[in-house]
């Protein structure tokens, strides 16, 4: 019975966070983006956000996402430099080609930083990839 479930690998689809400049506030400030990098599109993607220590747990963040068209992103939230000192997980699900995806995405604590920045492809901006 086990051996005929299909559990659809998730790929080309990415969370970055994008350092960029906020015209609102007059500053540089870190933003999650959900990447989708495939040829389709993908639907009703939902986002669960939250940040972790040993010691320190976030509030959990829910995001919804109708469609994220292929080859674009979509801007997730906001991420404030207090929670960059934890461990931030991403933890999204979609549709794509009549199956659910899902994929676990972290930014261990003390990566997301200046030195680690690189180009992000389709964002067209700097920033980092979770692994």
């Amino acid at each position: 019975m086990k051996k005929d479930i299909e559990i659809p690998i998730a790929k080309d689809v990415y969370i970055a966070m994008v350092y960029e400049w906020n015209e609102e506030f007059l500053s540089k400030d870190w933003n999650a983006y959900i990447i989708n990098n495939r040829k389709t599109p993908i639907e009703m993607a939902l986002i669960v956000s939250k940040g972790y220590d040993d010691q320190i747990k976030t509030s959990t963040m829910r995001h919804a996402i109708g469609v994220v068209a292929a080859k674009s992103f979509e801007k997730v939230e906001l991420v404030q430099e207090d929670v960059l000192r934890l461990n931030n997980e991403f933890f999204v699900t979609y549709y794509a080609d009549n199956k659910l995806y899902e994929k676990r995405f972290l930014f261990e604590k003390g990566t997301v930083n200046e030195q680690h920045l690189i180009h992000i492809p389709l964002v067209e901006k700097d920033g980092i990839f979770a692994k």
